[in-house]
């Protein structure tokens, strides 16, 4: 007898098309965290880009939301294989943000309010790519879903969309960030299943 029952196929995969392969469908905007949610006054924000020459490039709250700005919808999936999809946000580009910004760096190392910290290719912050949100569904953004801004990095794994983001070291190496030294992949692409280190 075998040890599989007749007709038993395990737990199906998504057959929906815009899911990657292992993410099911939440209605739900679950909150995942490291660690306690930051509180971070409006008038002490500031938002800075360093270059690999350590040139800053600084924001206050009233600077970014004085810029133009980008409403993307968006499908989020998280690592831990929950997706949503058809979020709605409001935030500046990073194409905005890095157009005075001079760098031939090749990596970004993303820092938090907070002290987490995420490592992504620069490219992929580029070109439409990524903002710096501050509005979810016509709302200002939550503190528990990064507020009062987080990177919205939405073609990468969710841990990847730093929640509230105070700044981004520009560098030439490629340095892990928090899940990343305890194992995460150090890209996260979702339709890959790059959840891990070596997947």
């Amino acid at each position: 007898m075998g040890i599989v029952s007749p007709g038993f196929r395990g737990r199906p995969r998504s057959s929906r098309p815009e899911l990657p392969p292992g993410q099911y469908l939440t209605e739900d905007f679950p909150v995942l965290s490291a660690g306690p949610t930051p509180r971070v006054p409006m008038d002490r924000w500031e938002f800075v880009i360093t270059t690999e020459t350590s040139r800053e490039h600084r924001w206050t709250w009233a600077d970014l939301t004085a810029l133009p700005s980008d409403t993307p919808t968006v499908d989020l999936h998280c690592v831990t294989k929950w997706s949503k999809l058809g979020t709605t946000w409001r935030g500046v580009s990073l194409d905005t943000l890095m157009s005075d910004v001079d760098s031939a760096a090749d990596y970004a190392f993303v820092h938090s309010y907070g002290g987490y910290t995420t490592n992504l290719p620069l490219a992929d912050l580029l070109d439409g790519q990524a903002w710096v949100a501050y509005e979810y569904d016509g709302e200002d953004l939550a503190p528990e879903h990064g507020g009062p801004a987080r990177l919205l990095v939405p073609h990468l794994y969710l841990w990847k969309s730093a929640k509230w983001v105070r700044g981004i070291q520009l560098r030439f190496d490629d340095e892990p960030g928090f899940w990343e030294t305890a194992g995460y992949h150090d890209y996260g692409d979702p339709w890959r299943e790059q959840r891990y280190q070596g997947d």
